[in-house]
């Protein structure tokens, strides 16, 4: 009796021994198994969702056949409480486990927006609301209330966002996504403001703001910003109007048709460099880490006058004379301008 018993006893546990041999090979081969994908694909972990319903989900989707293997191993490793929320992307040839790590690290899908040098603060709200993977939250995007969400109302939105290629997961929000290039355009701005060179008519870093706007839009050429930081800078330390077209473009808004006429220099704008003298009173334009480092190191010399020369550069002057010469030679038959 006890030897039947014995036996039995034995057997049972044989079978109990194959049996978690065989769950435990199975489970590893599944594990390591890819996933049933021909390409890549989006799978979203919404905030809060169990480990159990990230494989049913996972299971309905076709990829996994058996996602009880997958929800055990996360418990076996402890790092089911671990799994963050967010989208990611899961490519042809990842295994259960490689997803496993993906989750767990958090490496979620990061959508791009890109604010160019040279924009408005209008061209700035379309693109951020115009875009299909921030979501909108601000009920409005005027300039006011825009800066009363940021915290700074009364202050003019334009200019004030960092031009720049943003990366940002799923899930973040218009006003977290304008906060950021608000703030990178503070930190780069107040960076070089402290390495700023002397004897610069700048009492305040939004002065030194105001003049790389007006740089950014002169010239797409590196090079001469600094050329032309410096005839700004000594046509204001001479007291000389700016006279410089963009202020002027930017006064006329949305009416301007591509070309300035007489009668436009007339404006009566604070903006209408032609007529007042100093800066403007915001900037008119996003202005790029060239451009603020040129506004606050200006290239030394004696130069007052610039013209376009039709290949997207310009040619300086020392004189009113010499700069005559050079609208005549480059610019025969516009009006005559510094640029």
């Amino acid at each position: 009796m006890k030897q039947t018993v014995f036996a039995i006893f034995m057997l049972l546990l044989l079978v109990i021994g194959i049996s978690v041999w065989w769950f435990w090979r199975d489970m590893q081969s599944q594990l390591h198994m890819p996933l049933r994908l021909e390409s890549g694909i989006n799978f979203t972990i919404k905030p809060g969702m169990s480990m159990q319903a990230i494989g049913e989900e996972l299971k309905q989707m076709g990829l996994m056949l058996q996602p009880h293997y997958l929800i055990l191993e996360a418990r076996r490793q402890g790092r089911e409480g671990q799994i963050k929320a967010g989208e990611y992307h899961i490519l042809p040839g990842t295994t259960p486990l490689r997803l496993l790590d993906q989750f767990v690290v958090g490496k979620v899908v990061q959508h791009t927006l890109t604010l160019v040098e040279g924009w408005t603060f209008a061209q700035v709200t379309d693109a951020v609301r115009n875009s299909e993977y921030l979501v909108p939250t601000l009920s409005a995007t005027d300039g006011m209330s825009v800066m009363a969400a940021l915290n700074c109302p009364g202050l003019s939105p334009e200019g004030q966002f960092f031009p720049d290629t943003y990366h940002f997961p799923s899930g973040t929000t218009d006003l977290e996504f304008l906060r950021r290039a608000f703030e990178k355009m503070h930190q780069v701005l107040n960076e070089e403001w402290e390495q700023r060179a002397d004897g610069l008519p700048y009492q305040l870093p939004y002065e030194a703001l105001i003049m790389a706007s007006i740089i950014e839009k002169e010239t797409s050429v590196t090079e001469e910003r600094d050329k032309i930081a410096g005839v700004f800078i000594r046509r204001l330390q001479r007291k000389m109007r700016l006279q410089t077209d963009p202020t002027v473009i930017y006064a006329i808004g949305k009416s301007f048709d591509g070309d300035i006429r007489d009668k436009d220099l007339e404006i009566d704008s604070p903006y209408n460099t032609y007529r007042y003298t100093g800066l403007p009173p915001t900037p008119i334009a996003l202005a790029g880490f060239d451009a603020i480092r040129a506004a606050l190191h200006p290239e030394d010399g004696n130069t007052l006058y610039f013209v376009a020369i039709g290949d997207g550069s310009h040619y300086f002057s020392d004189t009113l004379s010499e700069h005559n010469k050079a609208v005549a030679k480059y610019q025969s038959g516009r009006r005559n301008n510094n640029e």
